[in-house]
């Protein structure tokens, strides 16, 4: 696989992104800035480094809790009703009617070549420090690695064809030349080969205390089983059966790592407890956020929290909070309590609508500035056990998929699959597993960021058009279904970057 090497010390200024100064203003040298190679000198300038790309994962345009309008909002889960705000930029997610010189597209885009750049830094100066003990230098070797795979995870599965950036630049001219997209099948072979680096490394199994939010061997199995069975889903097919046998490899060895019986073991509103979240057995990867800080703290309490409620948050809102599609809660069975846990009907005399109540942290601790302890679950082992079925299925193991499923049903307090399967009503929603286990992955892992991906393993393009055109338009909005075309596989280009080089950066079809 051809590679290019990056560096790239002013974080942003280099990630593949356009600037309109002028060059000669570029090349000047700065008399107090410090090279990047001068900064790793210890073991310890390693650390800070490494926690530097964890602390990228924060931003507001990364993977965290506020992805959701690349992720959730594209999909039929969540959406708005507001199209004014902001110029109407993030109502064009959820409108598919995104444009390439969105803002917010360019700012996603943006942070995760970030991460990228803070990953492939510590990469290209570790050698530099000598370390006493090898085995630090391969954690942190690993967890650069891993950080490097989910990140372009997200990029390949969000735009395609995308730049593949593994070291570093060091200047515009070396950056110009070696700006361009490349094809998938090498982005997927770059991911793959560095979680495997990763996965064979000294990380334990599982992060625990001062460890937690840590790449761990369960979180890279987990990623490497997601990878795979992406890639049998959504890539070439002649390498689908082999895709399929190793995401079914990876994923049962992250399961076989968990530390609890049966999954019916840990409750399920456990999971999102703000004072279990560094013991709950569910969590593989999570983003540590910290109670009360101005800083560090989680806001997504706050900011789903509708008008005149305070089940999510002490802190008073004004707005509608986490907009749920009546899509969603019609795809909710009688009775499940997941339902009950994650959504609420708001009954104020201007909001009346159902928002987000998942994520809750209405504790004084948080203050009614709305600084909640909640982190962001980034894997959890229903995910995982999903994942299984969804890998059983495909490989011919109809038994396997439904002992997987009704895994999730049983700690839910759901009918078995069985049992709901010779129900008219469900069976003529959910004809078949492959249905069945949709829908299961809808309402066990609602507004956890992970519909839209599921929804593209699921579905061919075409099939993916034909669905959600076969949705009532009543039940999204003033967000216009009509607009889904076979264009919204990918989001476009964002346009500074694909003016850089019209011909390199090419432009994803059905996008100007």
């Amino acid at each position: 696989m051809k590679t290019k090497i990056i560096t790239i010390s002013c974080l942003t200024a280099l990630t593949l992104v356009s600037t309109s100064c002028k060059k000669s203003f570029l090349e000047q040298v700065p008399p107090n800035q410090v090279e990047v190679s001068t900064s790793f000198r210890t073991p310890n300038d390693v650390l800070t480094a490494v926690n530097g790309i964890y602390q990228s994962l924060r931003s507001s345009n990364n993977i965290g809790e506020n992805s959701g309008l690349w992720t959730d909002e594209r999909s039929d889960d969540t959406g708005r009703n507001d199209n004014q705000s902001n110029a109407g930029e993030p109502f064009q997610f959820g409108d598919f009617s995104i444009l390439p010189s969105n803002t917010y597209l360019k700012s996603h885009w943006v942070s995760l070549y970030n991460t990228i750049s803070r990953s492939n830094t510590v990469l290209a100066n570790i050698d530099k420090v000598t370390f006493t003990d090898a085995a630090v230098k391969q954690q942190y070797i690993a967890e650069a690695k891993f950080l490097r795979a989910v990140m372009y995870f997200e990029l390949v599965r969000t735009w395609g064809d995308v730049p593949l950036v593994t070291v570093a630049f060091s200047d515009l001219d070396e950056l110009s030349a070696n700006t361009f997209r490349e094809k998938q099948a090498a982005v997927y072979a770059l991911i793959v080969a560095d979680l495997k680096d990763a996965l064979n490394s000294n990380l334990p199994n599982l992060q625990t205390g001062a460890g937690i939010g840590r790449a761990s061997k369960a979180a890279i199995n987990a990623t490497l089983g997601q990878v795979c069975l992406t890639m049998a889903t959504t890539q070439d097919q002649a390498n689908r059966q082999a895709n399929l046998n190793d995401a079914k490899t990876y994923l049962l060895a992250a399961y076989n790592m968990r530390t609890f019986g049966d999954l019916s073991t840990i409750p399920y509103a456990d999971v999102f407890d703000v004072t279990k979240k560094a013991t709950c057995p569910e969590i593989i990867w999570q983003i540590v956020n910290k109670q009360g800080d101005p800083t560090y703290s989680s806001s997504i309490a706050a900011n789903n929290q509708a008008k005149g409620e305070t089940i999510n948050s002490l802190k008073p809102s004004s707005g509608s909070g986490g907009n749920v599609t009546p899509d969603l809660i019609k795809d909710y069975e009688t009775n499940d309590p997941r339902m009950t846990f994650s959504v609420k009907f708001a009954n104020d005399p201007i909001v009346k609508d159902y928002f987000i109540t998942k994520f809750r942290d209405a504790s004084s601790g948080a203050s009614n500035l709305g600084y909640g302890g909640n982190d962001w679950i980034l894997i959890r082992y229903a995910d995982v056990i999903l994942m299984l079925a969804e890998v059983s299925n495909y490989l011919g193991d109809s038994a396997g998929a439904i002992s997987y499923i009704d895994m999730i049903r049983a700690r839910a307090g759901m009918p078995s699959y069985a049992v709901s399967a010779a129900n008219s009503t469900y069976n003529a929603k959910y004809p078949n597993l492959r249905l069945a286990i949709l829908h299961e992955r809808r309402v066990e892992l609602a507004f956890e960021h992970h519909r839209w991906f599921d929804l593209l393993r699921t579905f061919s393009t075409d099939e993916l058009v034909n669905y959600f055109k076969s949705k009532s338009q009543a039940d999204f909005g003033i967000a216009k279904l009509a607009n889904f075309t076979t264009k919204d596989r990918y989001f476009p280009i964002p346009f500074d970057e694909y003016k850089l080089n019209p011909e390199k950066m090419y432009q994803n079809p059905g996008y100007r």
